[in-house]
């Protein structure tokens, strides 16, 4: 990419974002059917985790998240094993998206510390195989746009000088563009954690950041024509994963509160590592095995390697 990877500030920007546009009609088809569906929350904070403390980019993150979506959707995996998986595709998006000298290395993982709270050991092996395993199951294509794809496309013009926030003219122009850039990072760590904005193409959830950041900011018009044509996105038909993005957005306002409240009375406040252990019991073993056990979610389908012929064999009784 141009201007070292800040394709949105080159001349070629509309020729990529169209090219981005094209590329994601073709997205694999998303039906959330995953067995372990309730626990797909849990695996995307633990990626966000692992992504942060490496300080990883966003695209790599939304990568990551999109690719064991995906694997989730399409094999019954046991819980101990998403780690593995969770992690993998986390490496494998890192190698597609980032620099290599910023891709984490195995001895760093091993030496986190949610890794150690959890008894969980990555190994070499193990995670040559997954990352194998997930290659395969996107037909080796990583090309796989998501919402973080597109949201900087959209940034540069989101804030202008006719713009008015309650009414009146921006009088700073750094700094409110400073405010809606952290919101429109929030509200696309939010599309993370719901499954449902799978079901809306990535450029449309990156709109409805935008678009929700104003709305937060009391920014007028709340979907200007600039971004309207910009995006080729109408007000109306961001309305539904807008209306989604403002409702998590709420709920995270009343948990804060809830929280503050009882910090005041000095009850302790819980760190987000404490996600790890809200759904899962740690594992009774010090190291992940390979995943050889896979099983297809439909009989039909294979995995177009020696491991599918394993995950029949092997795969454990429910």
């Amino acid at each position: 990419m141009e201007l070292d990877g800040q394709w949105w500030k080159g001349e070629l920007a509309d020729d990529i974002y169209q090219a981005l546009r094209y590329k994601e009609l073709r997205l694999p088809v998303y039906k959330g059917q995953s067995p372990q569906l309730s626990l797909r929350r849990y695996f995307a904070d633990l990626i966000a985790i692992v992504s942060n403390r490496f300080k990883l980019c966003p695209a790599a993150r939304h990568l990551a998240v999109y690719l064991l979506d995906l694997f989730m959707d399409r094999y019954d995996i046991s819980i101990q094993q998403l780690h593995m998986v969770s992690l993998s595709c986390l490496l494998l998006a890192s190698k597609f998206e980032e620099r290599e000298e910023r891709v984490p290395k195995l001895e760093s993982l091993n030496s986190l510390g949610c890794m150690r709270s959890m008894n969980l050991v990555l190994t070499k092996p193990g995670l040559l195989q997954t990352e194998l395993l997930l290659l395969e199951s996107v037909q080796w294509n990583l090309y796989l746009p998501t919402a973080a794809h597109f949201i900087e496309y959209y940034l540069p013009i989101t804030v202008h000088d006719s713009d008015r926030r309650h009414g009146w003219p921006v009088n700073c122009m750094d700094k409110t563009m400073l405010y809606l850039s952290k919101y429109a990072d929030y509200f696309l760590e939010v599309s993370l954690q719901d499954h449902l904005f799978l079901f809306f193409l990535p450029s449309l959830v990156a709109a409805a950041c935008v678009a929700a950041s104003r709305v937060i900011l009391h920014l007028s018009p709340a979907w200007p024509q600039r971004l309207q044509k910009h995006s080729s996105y109408s007000w109306e038909t961001l309305l539904p994963p807008l209306q989604r993005l403002l409702a998590a957005h709420d709920g995270d306002l009343k948990e804060a509160n809830k929280q503050k409240s009882q910090q005041s009375v000095g009850a302790a406040s819980g760190s987000i590592q404490s996600v790890f252990h809200q759904y899962l019991h740690r594992p009774s073993v010090t190291a992940v095995p390979p995943p050889s056990f896979l099983e297809p979610m439909t009989s039909g389908q294979t995995l177009g390697h020696s491991l599918g012929a394993e995950a029949k064999a092997n795969a454990p009784n429910r």
